[in-house]
């Protein structure tokens, strides 16, 4: 962590990570639909900056991070219609949740993979900058 922190930028305006961990039950078209209208929902917010989606194998939990540029734009989903009525059912399709937010204190990376933040820019001290892209060499 202390090299992170000597190596980013202090941020003024921070970005955020909402991440909703699972462990799936049994999934029927209902959940399909509102699913999906969640995901669009949550693209269509202006401030939602991307998402990913990972598995684990020897647990079978699925977490989905969504990234943010704002809290207000992450609070914009979670009082959604579509997303309140997805929380009201979820014990229908799931055997346990997590959901973690949190703020983004730096990010950096060799660009070699594609991910939301990648060409995203931090702000510090009103400069803009990037998140740092790290050589191969350098971890």
């Amino acid at each position: 962590m202390h090299h992170l922190v000597e190596k980013t930028p202090a941020l003024y305006n921070p970005m955020y990570t909402s991440t909703f961990t699972f462990a799936p039950g049994a999934f029927d078209d209902e959940f399909h639909a509102l699913d999906e209208e969640i995901a669009r929902t949550a693209k269509s917010i202006p401030g939602y900056l991307g998402e990913e989606s990972w598995e684990n194998p020897s647990t079978g939990l699925i977490s989905n991070v969504y990234y943010w540029e704002t809290l207000d734009a992450l609070q914009e989903l979670v009082k959604h219609p579509v997303h309140v009525a997805a929380k009201e059912r979820q014990a229908r399709w799931l055997n346990g949740y997590q959901v973690v937010i949190a703020q983004v204190i730096g990010c950096y990376g060799d660009g070699g993979i594609p991910h939301p933040l990648a060409h995203k820019t931090l702000t510090a001290s009103g400069h803009r900058s990037p998140c740092i892209r790290k050589s191969r060499m350098d971890r």
